[in-house]
């Protein structure tokens, strides 16, 4: 029991490793469980149609300059 055991684990992904590696997770569990299938197609169906409609709200409907209430929260100038 010395002192690397104290210590926390090192390891760490950055970047383009994690994103391969979550990839990678999503795969094999979309491929070895069934009912993660529906559950992984109905989430992104979800997600799809409110990233749809949220699209379509902001290009119907800009933001005005009127809308903005506090142009500078922090009274920077």
């Amino acid at each position: 029991m010395g002192p690397a055991s104290d210590s926390k684990s090192n390891t760490s992904l950055k970047g383009n490793a994690a994103l391969v590696i979550a990839l990678g997770v999503v795969a094999i569990l979309l491929i070895a469980l069934p009912a993660y299938r529906w559950f992984f197609l109905i989430s992104a169906g979800i997600g799809l149609a409110v990233a749809g409609i949220l699209f379509l709200w902001h290009k119907l409907r800009p933001i005005q300059e009127k809308d903005v209430e506090n142009k500078r929260p922090l009274g920077l100038s």
